[in-house]
């Protein structure tokens, strides 16, 4: 049986799956939200920040979705979610497949919000920060 964290992260990615960012119910008011890499990388707080963040990265993209390709749960308060997008840039046309490696999400879950999520364009630099390898701890997608 999924953690109810799990549950709460693979509710996310259903939304972000359909290109739907709009709720961030989810979220802890005080939200730590980190671009780890990538074009945009920096680190904002709160839902303000995180939604200036989120949108100024799917500004350049038309019709972006973030599709999970695996769940690891890696504490009781961390889940990896190693993902890919799809999508293509509005300006260029180019996919955004073309363009990217996978990417990663790490969600810190506590009291049934996520306090932090440090957002990898490389989900290579992810799994090298925490110290996993890329087969190990997987519960699927």
């Amino acid at each position: 049986m999924a953690s109810a964290n799990l549950e709460i992260v693979r509710s996310i990615y259903a939304a972000w799956g359909r290109g739907d960012y709009s709720s961030a119910e989810w979220a802890d008011p005080q939200i730590e939200y980190v671009f780890a890499d990538g074009p945009a990388a920096g680190s904002w707080t709160g839902l303000a920040g995180m939604a200036e963040a989120w949108s100024g990265f799917l500004s350049p993209w038309e019709g972006l979705r973030v599709e999970a390709e695996e769940y690891r749960e890696l504490d009781g308060e961390r889940l990896l979610v190693l993902n890919r997008f799809s999508g293509s840039g509005k300006s260029s046309g180019v996919e955004v497949g073309q363009i990217s490696t996978k990417a990663a999400s790490l969600f810190y879950v506590r009291g049934g919000k996520v306090t932090r999520l440090v957002q990898y364009w490389d989900h290579h630099r992810a799994l090298a920060d925490l110290g996993l390898a890329p087969e190990a701890g997987s519960t699927g997608a």
